[in-house]
């Protein structure tokens, strides 16, 4: 699905110079050029903490930097409400609009809206299936996904843990990533279900990322198998610390492995207690300068080259893509993702947790 070199460089994150500041409530240009304007569309702030505390945090500063116009606003989870704020952005002279659909049929009906207008598109993080947008940013998903696969793999062999039953959590169906990351997982997984090395348990979707749900489908998983569940493959940090909520209520947390994803406080803080096994880091800060640089040349009249492309399935479209690099985290490198500035230790290192950050390296 994917071409090209994976690489955090395949688009530099350094802003192009020359860019002047417009009035926040400045729609249009002299004459018949309007006046670059930014919207961003998030998708929710319940699935994970990295939207509001990350991208948000990371995109601004590009926008800021580059003395562009912008304006950055917050689905949350509602695909009226997306469409709504889209159809506000392109009615108040955003020039460029990017969005991290909700599902690939509200994000495709917004982002053919915006073609329509004249208005360029981004997919930022979730390919739009069936989408018209210029450009893809996003990490290597499928990678992901291998890198929580082998993790899992890695966490029950330290473990020593024998024929382990394992239960997996997936995330929302709807987004075309948790499907990436899914492939992943899964292609490591299989190999050893095949072998007869692991026993496959329970596998269910988590209906919109929705942690709430994620508790209820592992109670109903940990029920149905008699306890027996050995190891979670939880497809992110929130889905990961539902099930850990549950393997509390019963004592089984901190013997059973649970993998995530995005590298939260909440998350890493598991993994420094023990009841998480691993999580999967991707610098949001190299995606968030990427996207921004791509929007703003855009913004200019500018289309930027990328050295590579993502296949659409549903249109076999190439998507002129940047993809980059995540990285696998334990417990013994945690600190990466604190020195990396995505994470402080003030947010993670708060009551309990100031002794194991100290046992792990991290002041």
């Amino acid at each position: 699905m994917r071409k090209g070199i994976l690489s955090t460089a395949a688009v530099g994150v350094l802003l192009a110079g020359g860019l002047t500041a417009c009035g926040s409530d400045t729609g249009t240009g002299t004459g018949d050029t309007p006046t670059p304007k930014i919207g961003v569309i998030l998708p929710d702030s319940a699935s994970s903490d990295r939207w509001e505390t990350a991208d948000r945090r990371f995109l601004q500063e590009a926008f800021e930097s580059a003395g562009v116009d912008y304006t950055i606003q917050n689905a949350q989870g509602d695909k009226a409400a997306f469409q709504t704020i889209a159809d506000q952005m392109i009615t108040d002279g955003a020039t460029v609009l990017m969005i991290v659909n909700l599902d690939s049929g509200t994000g495709k009906a917004v982002l053919d809206k915006a073609q329509q207008q004249g208005v360029a598109t981004i997919d930022y993080d979730r390919l739009t299936l069936g989408g018209s947008a210029e450009y893809y940013v996003s990490f290597d998903n499928e990678a992901v996904g291998t890198l929580q696969g082998e993790g899992l793999v890695k966490c029950l062999t330290d473990a020593g843990v024998e024929n382990p039953t394992i239960a997996t959590l997936n995330g929302s169906q709807t987004d075309n990533n948790a499907t990436l990351f899914k492939a992943g997982y899964d292609g490591v997984l299989e190999t050893k279900y095949s072998a007869g090395e692991y026993t496959k348990g329970p596998d269910q979707w988590v209906p919109d990322w929705d942690n709430t749900q994620a508790a209820t489908i592992f109670e109903q998983m940990l029920t149905e198998t008699g306890g027996k569940i050995d190891g979670v493959l939880a497809a992110n940090d929130g889905l990961g610390n539902a099930a850990i909520s549950v393997l509390k209520r019963n004592q089984l947390n901190g013997t059973v492995p649970v993998t995530g994803q995005d590298a939260t406080p909440q998350g890493l803080q598991n993994i420094l207690a023990g009841d998480q096994c691993m999580t999967v880091y991707k610098a949001i800060k190299a995606e968030a300068e990427a996207a921004a640089e791509l929007a703003i040349g855009l913004a200019n009249g500018e289309r930027k080259e990328v050295a590579q492309t993502v296949t659409d399935p549903e249109t076999n479209r190439e998507v002129p893509s940047v993809l980059l690099t995540p990285q696998a985290i334990y417990k013994d490198n945690v600190a990466d993702v604190v020195n990396d500035g995505y994470v402080t230790a003030e947010e993670l290192c708060t009551g309990d947790f100031a002794a194991l950050c100290a046992e792990a390296g991290i002041s």
